[in-house]
């Protein structure tokens, strides 16, 4: 994996401009106040067209369990990502990563996807939208499959959107089990490249109106 140190101060174009030459930052730690960028040598996404939904899981979307809202509550959702949680007891989100994602989202790339149970925030992910290329950072949950039921929401988006690329930086056994597979670096920017000249819309759906699941569903069917 490839890895520069970050020493001087990074602004959100630079972030976005970081990101269409295929770089990420991350922190050591949530107490570490420094960035590096890295490029991994073998990246992890997710194709579009290949999103592995379970039956059980499709019943859960279906079902509308959760309201699923987007660009909601953003400082609530990088706060959750940022939480100890089961077999997470460290986060790599400092209080730099805090504030380049609120002013990206303020600028309009960095979107959300929450699910919510009787009013309470129960799962969600957060990551930038770039041309056609979304670049998903972190998820969490609180509830059994809200998790699951956000990013299933966020990939029947994209498609809609007209999306080309859902990047999720490293393969983990549970993305691999939705669907994720693992490329090489130099896959990787030529699918970048190609999906950061198409045009794609992240609000195809309005972000105020609730989608149901069946209109997921069709989505990821389509």
């Amino acid at each position: 994996m490839s890895r520069l140190n970050a020493p001087y101060a990074i602004t959100p174009h630079l972030l976005l401009r970081a990101y269409s030459i295929g770089l990420f930052p991350m922190a050591e730690s949530a107490e570490d106040d420094q960035l590096y960028w890295v490029d991994p040598e073998r990246r992890a996404i997710f194709p579009l067209d290949g999103f592995a939904i379970s039956r059980s899981l499709a019943k859960t979307v279906k079902s509308d369990r959760f309201d699923v809202g987007v660009d909601l509550d953003f400082d609530a959702v990088i706060d959750a990502c940022a939480a100890p949680a089961f077999r997470r007891e460290r986060t790599w989100i400092n209080a730099e990563i805090r504030r380049l994602y609120r002013e990206l989202f303020e600028l309009g790339f960095a979107h959300t996807v929450e699910c919510r149970r009787e009013g309470r925030l129960v799962g969600g992910l957060y990551g930038v939208a770039l041309g056609g290329a979304f670049f998903g950072e972190s998820m969490f949950h609180l509830e059994r499959d809200a998790s699951k039921v956000a990013l299933t929401h966020l990939v029947a988006r994209l498609r809609a959107g007209g999306f080309q690329l859902l990047d999720t930086q490293f393969i983990t056994p549970h993305l691999a089990s939705l669907g994720a597979v693992e490329i090489s670096r130099e896959e990787y920017h030529r699918a970048l490249e190609q999906a950061l000249s198409a045009k794609a819309d992240f609000n195809v759906w309005p972000k105020n109106a609730g989608v149901m699941g069946t209109q997921a569903l069709a989505a990821l069917s389509g």
